[in-house]
Formats: structure tokens, C-alpha cells, sequence
């Protein structure tokens, strides 16, 4: 049943760019990454300042190269499915034709764009996110013709989204982002990360709050769906009830589809992980974050989903020594209004257990 003919090894020289880094709930529904730009245009803000792009300068790629790009995939897809196929699978791909071509190419195990297209068609082949930071600064009529050809390409779509800065869309027209959700953007993310306009300013995120809101509303209103990013514990102990009432107002005022908790850690190389070791950052402490986070969502006046479905969020050690999160880390998280008491109740049973168990901000430095 593993038997490939010598077709099979046109895999082997398909590949495509991918940038470093996707939303988690880009990466674990196995979305197929397309690099429309590399790297951040901003790269200021002092929690990350260029971390994830090792500093490389902003850059768009040509609508030519992108293509060429989705081309590459389609072939990957073709081959792969042929080889179904061959194997007696009617083009179903599961995990018996991945096991079969590794075992013939070994070298697929270590091609980026192989496993992205492999696990991509495994998981049905239905998203898409369009890579590096801020898609959306590109020129529109450029980016709906890269959409519109993603999409025509891969009719199986149901769900393209991106990565984009608060400020970019601020300055975008109204008709722009209308023209690239017809085009079939279907999502953004974005980083609000504080509504704290002095705390925006002192880790130099480029927006305001008030531009914040305007951005998100702009987006809602062009028929998207928006993933709104929080960071608590950005402001440390200093800071911690203004950014976190600030953030919620904010919210309120955008009533995002999704809004996700991201904690603050400070990162090495990064110009806040300075900060920190100069003593000049406190950092929170375990209950003084869940007593933050409980500000924030009482504060929530939405009908947002809540998400905390990334693994820097509160987990502590039980008793038999497990690591269990206290939150549940699904991409869809928790309803709002319906499921803020139970999640304001979950926030309490975390401060009745000992902070002593729970993993500390500096646990997660990478």
C-alpha cells in the first residue's frame, strides 16, 4: 500500500517563503501561511522591538512573487493528493499517505512548506493567514488580487486572515477595507496590547487609544471579524489598575469578536527585558496578575469572546506536581456577557490557591 512510483519525487523540490510567526489560532487549525510581507514596518515597541524578524528591515513582496507563491502550494497539493491517490486513499489525506512519503523522502520531514501544505490539507484545507505583521500597509488593489487569487485557487476557504497595526488601519479609508473583506478577508488581529494611553507611550506601541478604537470599529464596520490582543502585567506593579481599567474601556468601545490574553514576560534582546533587569519594571506576581485580570474583566462591558489560548496564561502545579491551567486555552475561550460570572469565578478560586504554586512571569523567558 506504500509502494510510490518516481512521480512522487517532484515533492521533494516544492517549496515557498514562510515568515516566523502566526497566531496560535492561525497554527493549531493548521492554516496555510502565505508570506505577504516580511517583517514589521513598525518594529519599535520595546516589549518586542524586531524579536520575532531578527531586526530585518520591512519589506513588501510583488504580487508576482506571492502568486508564485500560492502556485508552489497548489503543486504541493496536487502531488500530494496524486499520491493518495497511488496509495489507494481516493485523495483523502490522513496519516498513512504522510507516513508513506516520509518514508520514502525523508528529507519532507524537514521541509517547512511540505508540512504546512501536509498538515494544512489533513485538517481540511480551510484557512489561511496572510504573514508577516501588518499585511494591510501594503497598497489594497494589491492585496484584494493576491486574495481574490488565493481564493480562486483554493476554493475550499472558508476563513483568510492577518496580522495588522491599529495605526495602519486608522489611516486606512473606508472603502479599502471594504474592498478587501468583498475580496474575502475574513479576519484581522491586532495588537492592542494596553488602552493605557501613557503606558501606549512609555513602550512606544506608534497609537493611541483613541486611534485603537477607531481602528477596530473600522474593521467591524468593513464586515470583518476582529481578534483584539491584550497584555497584562505590561505596566507592572506601577502601572496595573490604570492599564487594565484603560484596556477595558477601550474594549468596550470596540466590541471586538475576540479579545486574547497574551501576559507580559520580558524577553531577552528586547529594550523592556533591559528595563526589568535595571530594576526599573516590578514585575507581577502570580495573584497580583489574576487580581488585574479580574479588574479587566469586570470592567468588560461586550459581547466578545475572551480567550486565553496561549501558555504564558495563569497554570499552576496540583498536588501530584501537574501543570494545569486555569483557564481553559481553547481558541474560543469564553462568552461575554453570558460566562463572565463563572469566569470571575475561576479568577477567584486561582487566588484562594497558594501563589507559591503557580508559575511565575520569569518561568517563561525565552
Amino acid at each position: 500500500m506504500d509502494t510510490l512510483n518516481s512521480g512522487s519525487g517532484k515533492l521533494v523540490g516544492l517549496s515557498f517563503e514562510m515568515g516566523p510567526i502566526r497566531p496560535p489560532s492561525e497554527g493549531g487549525s493548521y492554516s496555510l501561511l502565505i508570506r505577504v510581507t516580511r517583517n514589521c514596518p513598525w518594529n519599535q515597541c520595546t516589549f518586542c522591538y524586531g524579536r520575532p524578524y531578527d531586526h530585518e528591515k520591512f519589506q513588501m513582496r510583488s504580487v508576482d512573487e506571492v502568486k508564485a507563491d500560492i502556485d508552489t502550494a497548489g503543486l504541493l497539493c496536487d502531488e500530494i493528493k496524486n499520491v493518495s491517490w497511488e496509495l489507494g486513499y481516493n485523495g483523502d489525506i490522513n496519516t498513512q499517505v504522510g507516513t508513506a512519503l516520509i518514508r520514502r523522502m525523508p528529507q519532507l520531514g524537514n521541509s517547512h512548506s511540505f508540512i504546512n501544505v501536509f498538515n494544512w490539507l489533513h485538517s481540511g484545507a480551510r484557512t489561511a493567514f496572510l504573514q508577516d505583521a501588518d499585511t494591510p500597509i501594503i497598497p489594497t488593489p494589491r492585496l484584494v488580487e493576491i486574495i481574490r487569487y488565493l481564493r480562486e485557487k483554493f476554493p475550499s476557504l472558508e476563513r483568510v486572515t492577518s496580522y495588522a497595526r491599529a495605526k495602519t488601519i486608522f489611516k486606512k479609508k473606508e472603502e479599502d477595507l471594504k474592498d478587501l473583506s468583498c475580496a474575502g478577508l475574513t479576519r484581522l488581529h491586532i495588537g492592542l496590547e494596553t488602552g493605557d494611553d501613557e503606558l501606549l507611550w512609555k513602550v512606544k506601541k506608534g497609537v493611541t487609544a483613541e486611534e485603537h478604537i477607531v481602528a477596530g470599529r473600522k474593521v467591524m464596520e468593513a464586515g470583518m471579524e476582529l481578534s483584539e490582543y491584550i497584555m497584562p502585567g505590561l505596566g507592572g506593579r506601577a502601572m496595573s489598575r490604570q492599564h487594565a481599567e484603560n484596556t477595558a474601556r477601550v474594549l468596550n468601545a470596540i466590541n471586538p469578536d475576540f479579545i486574547r490574553s497574551r501576559p507580559f514576560t520580558p524577553l531577552p534582546g528586547t529594550p523592556l527585558f533591559d528595563v526589568y533587569m535595571n530594576n526599573e519594571l516590578e514585575l507581577l506576581s502570580p495573584h497580583e496578575c489574576l487580581e488585574e485580570m479580574k479588574i479587566l474583566i469586570a470592567g468588560l462591558d461586550v459581547t466578545s469572546r475572551i480567550c486565553f489560548d496561549h501558555f504564558r496564561n495563569p497554570s499552576y502545579l496540583n498536588a501530584p506536581g501537574q501543570l494545569v491551567h486555569l483557564l481553559k486555552q481553547d481558541y474560543d475561550g469564553y462568552k461575554l456577557p453570558e460566562e463572565k460570572g463563572s469566569l470571575l469565578e475561576f479568577i477567584e478560586k486561582g487566588l484562594r490557591i497558594g501563589e507559591e504554586k503557580f508559575l511565575k512571569t520569569e518561568s517563561y523567558q525565552l
